[in-house]
């Protein structure tokens, strides 16, 4: 009996714990989203008229508008930029903003990082690989994020690659190295697959892909 009622009770688990964790990591973004959203109503409500004031402040009890707004206002800024116009005014931006003492290393920083990874001709996070770590003989998961450049590379010999190790179950934490190439092996799968991969802790395989070694074969490089 006390068999049964456990394997019931994990059966029931399995299927409502995804859901849970889905709903909880949308409510997390959504609160985040709603209160930048309150904060700048807040501040819109100093500069308006008097008669404005409170039915502006009561857009912050509209559920889900903040979410609205926030992509109404991401798609405008996209086609607005796209124009000759927008790319001037946006370099302008840029501009006045590395002017600013200590705002311009924060939002240099943030700039150079987010042009990287959502750069559609770059290569940032576009590739899973396997590296030895943390130490010899010792394979994880890594993401090619580019190659070393300026003084670091010219302390390397040879060619090197600059890879992200994430940590599991939280792929958001992670380590950054810098390996020789020849120490990389390629994998095929896709990078959602990788981090499903990492996230499971192995134990949610990606479905071969065409050209992908046959389990149990040997790996290049391997005896």
């Amino acid at each position: 009996m006390g068999a049964s009622l456990r394997k019931y009770l994990v059966a029931g688990l399995l299927v409502w714990l995804p859901l849970a964790i889905t709903v909880w990591v949308l409510s997390q973004a959504l609160d985040v989203i709603n209160g930048v959203f309150a904060s700048l109503l807040t501040a819109l409500s100093l500069i308006v008229p008097a008669s404005l004031r409170e039915g502006l402040l009561e857009l912050r009890h509209v559920p889900g508008l903040g979410v609205v707004i926030l992509a109404g206002g991401l798609l405008v800024t996209g086609v607005f930029v796209a124009n000759i116009f927008g790319q001037w005014l946006l370099r302008q931006w840029d501009r006045l903003m590395s002017h600013i003492p200590i705002v311009k290393s924060i939002y240099s920083s943030v700039k150079q990082v987010s042009d990287t990874l959502f750069s559609s001709s770059g290569n940032a996070f576009r590739e899973a690989v396997l590296v030895q770590y943390p130490r010899a003989g010792s394979w994880t998961i890594a993401f090619v994020t580019g190659t070393p450049s300026g003084e670091v590379a010219c302390h390397l010999d040879g060619e090197h690659t600059s890879v992200y190790v994430p940590t599991t179950p939280n792929p958001t934490s992670g380590f950054f190295l810098i390996v020789p190439t020849a120490d990389i092996k390629p994998l095929h799968m896709t990078v959602d697959e990788a981090l499903k991969y990492i996230i499971s802790m192995g134990t949610v395989a990606p479905l071969p892909h065409p050209g992908a070694p046959v389990e149990g074969a040997a790996l290049p490089g391997r005896n």
